[in-house]
């Protein structure tokens, strides 16, 4: 089937709004091959993966140990039975105990980081006994009905009424949250890097200020690392660069190594009482899928030294490299930020990044801009890339500055 016939029929039974505002950009792309950090337009056109569906191929398209545990685990095991006991679920619930601080060890998997992030609220709610939820304007967790709850207007404002007693306070502003936490509060919810605000850095000390914050109301700290987990910003999870511990995580895209959707929401044993008393209060008929269970496990076995060493030396690649191209194309204004691949690039205005992304997708590079800011490209190569593939992305983005200058 060729390209136009597929966009055909993905606008009639599909969505055919995305299928317009491709053709309209002249950006549309029918992935076909893939492998590695590489993806083929059915056309046969070669692009770098830049985005990486925000931290899904975090190891790159079609990973072949991921899908070797996959292809293993399918001889014997099929998705599972929530309702039962599961040797998979609790051997990777063991393994990402082992990474996480003292204390977060306690384990309830979903599908999707939206589903995850609904968890995460029921459970604050539940333990706490409060309403409130909290969240940082320009965030975003999601778009089932909690997570939906927590974002900007234009992501909910259709779907009203939805669920009340969500409040968003400005990111990075100790004395707003100060402000907005009190004794009905249930829990502040925040991305460690958030992605759609534009790939903004907190200062070092916001988290631990959030967490004191929240502790001396009696409300939690939920972490949503469900892009910056697994390695994307050099530590295993973003929270390890703030010194901060939450009270619960939550953890999707990167987790399924891009083959099999797992998710899970990480809380402390503290909270472990509520789901002793009902332990079918909240089910999951697909999530932590058995199969899928070896897939998350065979990313954490990589998700090693050897891979966090890998990131930390191409951000700082890229970040020279780039900066480089920034100095000597004055013309095109951008800067570049982040923490470790988890990186931005941010230009003085939305027309100049639509059209940077428009420029690197005809040279080859996939990436989006933010949703909430975008002026900001979000920039998020696989976390296996190497400097040779570092090399043709920094090409394009010359190429593409270039043209932009002129």
């Amino acid at each position: 089937m060729n390209k136009e016939k597929i966009m055909e029929l993905y606008a009639r039974h599909v969505s055919s709004g995305k299928v317009e505002m491709y053709k309209k950009y002249d950006i549309a792309l029918v992935p076909h091959k893939r492998r590695g950090v590489f993806l083929y337009d059915i056309t046969g056109k070669r692009y770098i993966n830049c985005h990486c569906n925000g931290g899904v191929f975090n190891l790159g398209h079609r990973n072949k140990k991921i899908m070797d545990a996959v292809k293993k685990a399918m001889q014997r095991y099929d998705i599972g039975n929530h309702h039962l006991i599961s040797q998979p679920k609790a051997m990777l619930a063991q393994k990402l105990a082992a990474t996480m601080p003292h204390g977060l060890n306690q384990v309830v998997y979903g599908v999707s980081g939206g589903e995850a992030i609904d968890t995460a609220i029921k459970l604050a709610r539940a333990v706490t006994g409060r309403p409130n939820i909290i969240s940082a304007i320009g965030g975003y967790h999601g778009h089932t009905g909690l997570a939906l709850a927590t974002g900007d207007e234009k992501f909910k404002k259709p779907f009203e009424p939805l669920a009340p007693g969500f409040i968003q306070v400005p990111f990075n502003d100790v004395e707003a949250m100060r402000a907005a936490v009190d004794e009905h509060t249930a829990a502040v919810i925040l991305e460690t890097i958030p992605a759609t605000l534009g790939i903004v850095v907190p200062h070092k000390d916001y988290f631990k200020e959030v967490l004191k914050i929240c502790h001396s109301h009696g409300a939690l700290l939920i972490m949503d690392e469900v892009q910056t987990g697994f390695g994307r910003t050099g530590k295993l999870w973003g929270f390890e660069h703030f010194d901060v511990v939450p009270d619960i995580v939550v953890l999707g895209k990167g987790m399924s190594g891009g083959i099999y959707p797992i998710t899970a929401t990480v809380y402390k044993e503290d909270y472990a009482f509520f789901f002793k008393e009902n332990p079918f209060i909240h089910i999951s008929t697909f999530g932590g899928s058995e199969i899928g269970c070896f897939a998350a496990m065979a990313v954490l076995d990589m998700c090693d030294s050897t891979l966090l060493n890998n990131v930390n030396e191409m951000t700082d690649y890229f970040t020279k490299k780039l900066s480089m191209l920034s100095s000597q194309y004055p013309k095109a204004s951008f800067t570049v930020r982040g923490l470790g691949l988890m990186m931005g690039l941010a230009f003085n205005d939305e027309m100049t990044a639509l059209f940077m992304v428009k420029l690197l997708f005809d040279n080859g590079v996939y990436v989006v801009y933010s949703g909430n800011d975008p002026k900001v490209i979000q920039f998020l190569p696989p976390l296996i890339i190497t400097k040779r593939e570092a090399d043709l992305v920094i090409a394009a983005v010359q190429k593409s500055v270039q043209a932009l200058s002129q």
